[in-house]
C-alpha cells in the first residue's frame, strides 16, 4: 500500500489535492480488500462512497479517510491504542493481526525448535476486545506459538501476574485503560511481567511493518488453549499477602468498578483479606463498553466520582477505592469536612506518599528501592532518605519503574501504583487499594485519618502542592509545534519568579538520583523558588500535558494550613503563566 508510514495528504494546490485525493481513495480500496472483518471493510466502503457524491458531505468523508490514512497506528513502548474504526490509523482487526504476526515473528527469531514460546492473552470488557483476543490467539497459534487465553474479561494486573505464574515468554493485553469509549489498545508484556521498553518496541515495530498484507497471515480455527479460574485464585492468593495478618479490618468502603472488569476481583480481594464487603456502586459495577454513567472513564476526571461520592454520603463511608476500567489504576476519596461536600479526592502524589509511608513503617528490607516517575511529587525523594533508603527516579510509565533493580515500591502521580513488585510487575490497583484499606483501618482504629498523615508528612518534609492540566489537540503535529516553540524561546521567568534551570528531556541527563535517565521527549523547568514545571506530550493520548509542583516550608502545625495557601497560590499563578505559554 502506498504512502506506508507517512501522510496520504499533502498541502499542495487544487491541482496536486487531486492527484492526492485520488491516491487516497486507491489505498482505502486496497485496505478494503484486505481487511478480514466485514464491519470495517462497510465501514471503509460507506465513507469511500459518500466522498465521491460532491459538495461538504464529500469533503467530510475525504477529510476523514485522510485521518485514517495518514499513516500506521504506531507501535511502540505503550503497545497499540487508538479509536476503534476502519484505516491503518485505528484500532481494528487487521491491525491487530499485523501485531499478532510481528510479535510471533520476533518471538519465534529468539527461540530453537522445537522449543515453542508461550504467550498469555487476557482482555478487558471494551468494544472489539474479544475479536482482537481471539484474533491474537489465532494468529500466535499457526505461527507455531503456543497461546493461552484468560478464561474471561478480567483486571490487566491479572495479566501482568499470569506470565510468570504460568512461565510464559510475553503476554499481550487487549485494554485501553482508562482511555476514551471509543478506544482500545494493544499492550505487550515480556517473559518477566514488565511492558516491553526499546529497543524491543523498535524490534517488534520492524516486524509488524514486514507484513505486506493481512491476507497473507495464518490464522488458527482452534488450538490455543484457555486457562481455567486457577490463575486468577492465585493471583489472589498473592495478592492479599501484601496485607499484614491480624491488622484492624473495621472499614467501610465504598467501591467503583467505573463499569469495567475490576468489580468481582476487588470484592474477592477484600473478603480474602478480611475487610467486610466493599459497598460497590451498583450502577458502575459491571462491565459496559459504553461507560453510560460517566464522560471519561478514568476516575481523575470531573464527574466520574459523583456516584460513589454520593453513597458514600448516604452511608457514612469510611473510604471511597476507584478502579479504572482495567484496574490497573486506583484512586481513593476520604471525609473531609473542610470541602464543599464532605469528601475529597485525593491526588495521586497523595495517594502516593500515604502508601509509601505505609509500606516504610512496616519495613523496607536491605537494598529495598522506593521509586517513582519523574513527573511524581519530589517528597517520595524526601521521604526516603529520611529513613536512609534508596530513591530512584524514572521516566514516566511503569514499563521503566517496574524494572528498577531491588524495587519494594513505586508509583507515579496518575494513579498508578505497584506495592507489591514480587505479585505483579506492573501498576496494579487492587492490591493498592489493599493496602490503602489497610492503612484505613489502622488509623481509624487509632482514631486518625488518612489526612491525618498527610498532615505529619507535610510538618516533616514541607507541603508538596501539586497540580496538572492537559492541552487536548486534534491534530497531534500542534503537539510538536507548541514544544518546538517552548524550545526556541524558553521561559525566563514564570508569574514573577525567575527560571533559573532548563532541561532538555531528549538530552541524556542525571536525574534526582544521580542516575542518567534515558531520553525522552519532554522540557522541565525550575524556578528560582524551587517550584518545577515539566511539559510533555502523553503516550497514550492526543495531548499536551503539563505538571507543576511547589514545595512549601512548615513551621509546625499551627503553620500548615497557611503553608498549605502559600503554596496553592503559587501554583494557580505558575498554572496560568504555564498555561498561556502551551496554548495551541
Amino acid at each position: 500500500m502506498s504512502g506506508e508510514g507517512g501522510s496520504y495528504v499533502g498541502r499542495h494546490g487544487d491541482g496536486a489535492s487531486e492527484v492526492v485525493t485520488d491516491d487516497l481513495l486507491a489505498a482505502a480500496r486496497e485496505w478494503i480488500d484486505d481487511d478480514p472483518d466485514p464491519q470495517t471493510r462497510g465501514e471503509l466502503h460507506q465513507l469511500v462512497d459518500l466522498s465521491e457524491r460532491g459538495g461538504p458531505v464529500a469533503a467530510a468523508a475525504r477529510a476523514e479517510i485522510a485521518d485514517r490514512f495518514s499513516g500506521m497506528l504506531e507501535f511502540g513502548t505503550a503497545g497499540l491504542r487508538g479509536t476503534i474504526g476502519a484505516g491503518p490509523r485505528r484500532m481494528n482487526r487487521a491491525v491487530v493481526i499485523r501485531a499478532a504476526a510481528g510479535l510471533a515473528a520476533w518471538l519465534l527469531a529468539r527461540h530453537d525448535a522445537p522449543d515453542r514460546p508461550t504467550v498469555v492473552v487476557g482482555l478487558d470488557a471494551r468494544r472489539r476486545s474479544d475479536d482482537f483476543a481471539r484474533d491474537t490467539a489465532a494468529v500466535l497459534t499457526a505461527a507455531g506459538c503456543r497461546a493461552i487465553v484468560l478464561p474471561r474479561p478480567l483486571p490487566t494486573p491479572v495479566l501482568a501476574f499470569a506470565i510468570r505464574h504460568l512461565g510464559a515468554d510475553a503476554g499481550v493485553m487487549v485494554t485501553a485503560s482508562h482511555n476514551p469509549k471509543d478506544d482500545n489498545g494493544y499492550k505487550v508484556y515480556l517473559g518477566d511481567g514488565s511492558q516491553i521498553v526499546p529497543p524491543v518496541d523498535v524490534e517488534i515495530a520492524g516486524r509488524i511493518a514486514a507484513v505486506a498484507r493481512v491476507a497473507d497471515v495464518p490464522r488458527a480455527d482452534d488450538g490455543w488453549e484457555v486457562a481455567g479460574d486457577d490463575v486468577l485464585d492465585a493471583y489472589l492468593e498473592r495478592a492479599v499477602g501484601v496485607t499484614e495478618f491480624g491488622a484492624p479490618r473495621e472499614l467501610t468502603v465504598v467501591h467503583t468498578a467505573l463499569h469495567g472488569v475490576g468489580g468481582e476481583t476487588v470484592r474477592r480481594a477484600f473478603a480474602e483479606a478480611g475487610f467486610p464487603e466493599p459497598i460497590a456502586v451498583t450502577e458502575q459495577a459491571q462491565p459496559d463498553p459504553a461507560f453510560p454513567t460517566v464522560a471519561f472513564p478514568n476516575p481523575e476526571e470531573d464527574g466520574a466520582l459523583d456516584l460513589a461520592l454520593a453513597r458514600a454520603r448516604e452511608i457514612g463511608a469510611d473510604l471511597v477505592v476507584a478502579s479504572d476500567p482495567d484496574a490497573d489504576r486506583c484512586a481513593a476519596a476520604v471525609p473531609d469536612a473542610r470541602v464543599e461536600g464532605g469528601w475529597r479526592l485525593l491526588r495521586g502524589d497523595e495517594l502516593g506518599a500515604l502508601l509509601a509511608s505505609h509500606l516504610i513503617v512496616r519495613g523496607v528490607p536491605d537494598g529495598g528501592v522506593l521509586a517513582c516517575s519523574i513527573v511524581s511529587s519530589r517528597l517520595l525523594a524526601s521521604m526516603a532518605a529520611q529513613v536512609g533508603v534508596r530513591h530512584v527516579e524514572t521516566l514516566t510509565g511503569f514499563k521503566w519503574i517496574a524494572r528498577v533493580e531491588g524495587l519494594h515500591y513505586g508509583y507515579e502521580e496518575a494513579l498508578g501504583y505497584c506495592v507489591a513488585p514480587e505479585v505483579v510487575r506492573d501498576k496494579d490497583g487492587i492490591t493498592a487499594a489493599l493496602v490503602v484499606a489497610e492503612l484505613a483501618a489502622i488509623l481509624k482504629s487509632q482514631g486518625r485519618s488518612l489526612l491525618d498523615v498527610l498532615d505529619d508528612l507535610a510538618q516533616q518534609h514541607g507541603v508538596h502542592a501539586t497540580d496538572a492540566f492537559s492541552v487536548r489537540v486534534d491534530d497531534l503535529a500542534l503537539i510538536a509545534t507548541v514544544m518546538d516553540r517552548l524550545r526556541a524561546t524558553p521561559p525566563t521567568e514564570l508569574a514573577g519568579t525567575a527560571v533559573t534551570r532548563v532541561d532538555d528531556l531528549r538530552d541524556p541527563r542525571p536525574g534526582a538520583d544521580g542516575a542518567v535517565l534515558p531520553p525522552t521527549e519532554g522540557l522541565r523547568w525550575f524556578l528560582e523558588d524551587g517550584t518545577r514545571v515539566i511539559v510533555r506530550p502523553s503516550g497514550t493520548e492526543p495531548k499536551l500535558k503539563v505538571y507543576l509542583e511547589a514545595i512549601e516550608p512548615v513551621v509546625g502545625r499551627e503553620d500548615l494550613a497557611a503553608a498549605r495557601g502559600r503554596a496553592d497560590d503559587r501554583l494557580r499563578r505558575v498554572r496560568s503563566a504555564t498555561a498561556a505559554l502551551t496554548r495551541v
